[in-house]
């Protein structure tokens, strides 16, 4: 079983930055996918990103690539959603999830195993 807690969320304005922490419990982290996903009010769940379990590859959603970056550390389980040049569409609920299997980039968010609760990041213009 594996526990993932966000953090980092908050308020802010368009064009900062802002990175995203999620925390994970359990042994088996370092062998595990890493994505990130978000929600905005009244849409559906949208992939972001997704790290390989050794760091080595990302994959990104074309809305946010060239401005976020995702990134690991394996001894301190966990991973980090760097948000920069942030925009006011990108206002959502940010949830880190674990992918257990081999697939790569996996970006459908159903076939993860673990989810964290989530943190809010809101972008005013």
């Amino acid at each position: 079983q594996v526990q993932l807690v966000e953090s980092g969320g908050g308020l802010v304005q368009a064009g900062d930055s802002l990175r995203l922490s999620c925390a994970a419990s359990g042994r088996t982290f370092s062998r595990l996918h890493m994505g990130w996903f978000r929600q905005a009010p009244g849409k559906e769940r949208e992939f972001v990103a997704v790290i390989s379990w050794s760091g080595g590859s990302a994959y990104y959603a074309d809305s946010v690539k060239g401005r976020f970056t995702i990134s690991r550390d394996n001894t301190k389980n966990t991973v980090y959603l760097q948000m920069n040049s942030l925009k006011p569409e990108d206002t959502a609920v940010y949830y880190c999830a674990a992918d257990r299997s081999s697939s790569w980039p996996e970006v459908r968010g159903d076939l993860y195993d673990y989810w964290g609760h989530g943190t809010q990041v809101t972008v005013s213009s």
